[in-house]
């Protein structure tokens, strides 16, 4: 709960939400998981009469959400060993040919010696029988397009958002964040290998009581999880600027709220008309 920053039961109870304490820590939740309850929430909420908000910050699925589900096959190690002998005996621009003849498209924007990219996609193509390209644009025909903004701090604003990370983190420990992992160590069914166990945070905990149980190193765990929770931060906003269509509004700036809210009113009168 406090690793997670789960809102509090006033919270709860003040504006509905979803998607919480739907899983216990032992189980594991995908991003596509995440587009079906989104998509099925979602005209649930509308149904009622009321605005569904999707905030978070895993922007793996909110990108699964926005640009559909990927359809390609998984990598095979046999197709690529094979495909590779072919490029040693015939040369990449060769292979080039066979992929123009396979997949125009997505051939005409490799360079005839980008050897990753043009036996990946030749991969794709042997395997799903059908062209990369046909495949990316049927997942673009399946994503949303609802009305995005991203609150994230600009790049100007480094040391504020640093200082606002090592403030919560103090905020996590002054709330009893060693207290919960200590109880969630105690349960034999969770263990450091659970993706819920290697969140920000949870993992340095963990592994500093492993090292003292009675008194774990406080000022490690916030040299830890603060460095972690950086680097975390930095993930998402390369998520963030990688989709253009978003709206941006400064976290830093003073009236950061009220332009949320702004936003969030102009786009419902937008998809009312």
């Amino acid at each position: 709960d406090i690793g997670t920053a789960k809102p509090t039961p006033e919270e709860l109870a003040a504006v509905p939400h979803h998607l919480i304490d739907v899983l216990e820590p032992t189980a594991s939740y995908s991003a596509a998981q995440f587009v079906r309850d989104a998509l099925r929430l979602v005209p649930e909420i509308q149904a009622r009469g009321a605005r569904p908000l999707l905030v978070g910050g895993t922007m793996l699925y909110f990108k699964a959400l926005f640009d559909g589900l990927s359809e390609l096959p998984q990598a095979d190690p046999a197709l690529r060993a094979q495909l590779d002998a072919e490029a040693a005996r015939d040369g990449w621009p060769a292979m080039h040919a066979r992929l123009a003849a396979l997949d125009q498209n997505t051939a005409a924007r490799l360079a005839p010696l980008d050897a990753q990219r043009i036996q990946r996609a030749l991969e794709v193509c042997l395997l799903s029988g059908e062209p990369m390209s046909a495949l990316y644009r049927r997942q673009r025909a399946q994503g949303v397009d609802w009305p995005l903004i991203s609150l994230e701090p600009s790049d100007a604003a480094r040391a504020w958002l640093h200082q606002r990370l090592a403030q919560r983190f103090e905020l996590m420990i002054e709330q009893g964040f060693v207290d919960e992992v200590r109880r969630l160590r105690a349960r034999v069914d969770l263990h450091l290998g659970l993706p819920s166990m290697r969140c920000v945070g949870y993992r340095q905990a963990w592994e500093l009581l492993d090292a003292n149980e009675a008194a774990p190193d406080l000022a490690a765990l916030r040299e830890l999880g603060t460095a972690a929770t950086r680097q975390l931060a930095k993930r998402q906003i390369t998520w963030l600027r990688s989709m253009p269509a978003r709206r941006v509004v400064a976290a830093e700036a003073p009236d950061a709220l009220e332009q949320l809210i702004a936003l969030a009113d102009d786009t419902a009168t937008a998809g009312a008309d």
